[in-house]
């Protein structure tokens, strides 16, 4: 029996660690998220508290290889002297490579006062607007961001993947079931035993779209984060402020859910979820606001997870508490 090969799909999401700005609420902590991509797990902001948030999810204080810092705020950062203590106390061995902005060194030196002598390998890397860290099959790439001090924004753009394969004309090319069609998804050409040989454009469909998710950060509405969140399936944006407090946003280069959801409309993302919330505000006011020019935005909680799935699979979905560890949840009812 004829069987088509595929990859196979690897689950992307975003857990919400920290969703308030500046100032941390009884419901919500400072500004950390962390992306989650088959087994790799990558940390962006390490606000005050975060890795105890780490410890109430469903995630845990896992050994995590790699933090990306959008810029030296306080309420960006100071968790992170705290988790390079803890994970020194256990014993870790795994390697730790931190990104940020120019000015990363400088500020790890002042921190190494805190968290003293670390025991596993430990690098830091400045990173400028622009740049693009390469991986198997993904990138991650850095954009400028408007917040008046140095700081950069974060894409993580999936690769195009190999069309669908098409069984019947690989059936009619005479490629056995196996290795060859395995070869030719990869994008390999096969030499079958009769001498032929069947190229991959001639079993695969066009190629497929990957997945993009765009993390602006702490940013004033620009336009290099439209640019940079084109056709995305995600985009978290800050919204620090409502249009009544638009003369604030502007002074402290901050944005408003209704300027947020503008940049998700003129970039045509699919999602938009917007986070860095004012205590002055509840996150209804915040979603009401945006929905009016940007119906597809959300306003993560705390331990929200927003699944970002391949694009013939449909929309990205927000699951509510979708990574609160059992015991908290079992603690949230008690109460």
């Amino acid at each position: 029996m004829s069987h088509s090969v595929q990859s196979a799909a690897v689950d992307l999401d975003v857990v919400f660690l920290g969703t308030s700005g500046s100032t941390p609420t009884a419901q919500r902590a400072l500004p950390a998220l962390l992306v989650r991509r088959g087994g790799e797990k990558l940390l962006f902001d390490c606000a005050e508290g975060t890795q105890r948030q780490l410890l109430r999810s469903d995630v845990g204080l896992v050994e995590l290889e790699e933090i990306f810092l959008s810029h030296y705020h306080a309420d960006h950062y100071l968790g992170l002297p705290g988790l390079l203590k803890t994970y020194s106390l256990r014993g870790r061995e795994l390697p730790l490579t931190v990104y940020g902005p120019r000015g990363l060194r400088e500020l790890l030196d002042t921190l190494r006062r805190v968290f003293g002598r670390l025991e596993y390998p430990f690098d830091a890397v400045e990173l400028h607007p622009g740049e693009t860290i390469a991986r198997g099959d993904y990138r991650l790439e850095t954009f400028a961001v408007d917040h008046g001090v140095a700081a950069i924004g974060y894409a993580l753009r999936e690769h195009p993947r190999p069309g669908r394969f098409d069984v019947d004309a690989a059936d009619a090319l005479g490629v056995p079931d196996g290795p060859e069609r395995g070869a030719l998804q990869r994008g390999q050409p096969v030499t079958l035993s009769s001498g032929a040989t069947v190229s991959p454009d001639q079993v695969l469909g066009p190629p497929r779209e990957g997945r993009t998710v765009v993390l602006a950060g702490d940013t004033a509405p620009t336009v290099s984060v439209v640019q940079a969140a084109v056709g995305a399936d995600l985009l978290v944006h800050e919204a620090t402020f409502l249009a009544d407090e638009r003369d604030r946003a502007r002074e402290t280069r901050h944005s408003t859910a209704g300027e947020a959801a503008l940049v998700a409309r003129e970039a045509g993302v699919k999602m938009l979820a917007l986070t860095h919330l004012s205590t002055r505000y509840f996150g209804h006011q915040v979603v009401e606001e945006a929905r009016e020019l940007f119906p597809e935005a959300v306003v993560p909680r705390d331990f929200d997870v927003i699944e970002v799935p391949l694009p013939e699979r449909g929309p990205p979905r927000l699951l509510r508490s979708g990574a609160r560890s059992r015991r908290e949840a079992i603690g949230s009812v008690e109460q």
